[in-house]
């Protein structure tokens, strides 16, 4: 699982650089850029929701080892 969650972390990574060149600077809420600033931001939610993942599992263990 973990290795899993890594795997799909750098896929967001690559699709968050993919969408950077993207977006057109002189206009970024138009058309093509609008689509790839929601991308980004998309794959920033994505990201985050992986490192939650990865912290709660953290969490899980140690309880788990408490016990």
């Amino acid at each position: 699982m973990k290795i899993f969650t890594y795997i799909l972390i750098i896929f967001g990574l690559a699709l968050i650089a993919f969408n950077a060149t993207k977006i057109d600077f002189e206009a970024p809420l138009e058309g093509e850029s609008l689509v790839a600033v929601i991308s980004i931001v998309a794959a920033l939610c994505g990201i985050l929701l992986l490192l939650i993942l990865n912290t709660s599992k953290k969490i899980q263990q140690k309880i788990k080892g408490r016990k």
